[in-house]
């Protein structure tokens, strides 16, 4: 089983990764970010409807 950190150690851990440069931990995060969004982007486009049952990921948290 793997072992979840909270919030505030995962934090540290980018911002030690980055030297302490917050703004280029979140650089580092957003470049992440548009690099998931584009991948399930793909994976919408490569699977059909049928295989989710209808449900497709919306663009916001709560799905709608």
């Amino acid at each position: 089983m793997r072992h979840r950190l909270n919030e505030a150690d995962v934090a540290d851990y980018i911002l030690d990764y980055h030297n302490g440069d917050a703004k280029a931990a979140i650089k580092a995060m957003q470049d992440e970010i548009e690099h998931l969004q584009h991948q399930l982007s793909l994976a919408v486009v490569a699977m059909g409807r049928g295989y989710t049952r209808g449900w497709a990921p919306g663009e916001t948290r709560d799905g709608q």
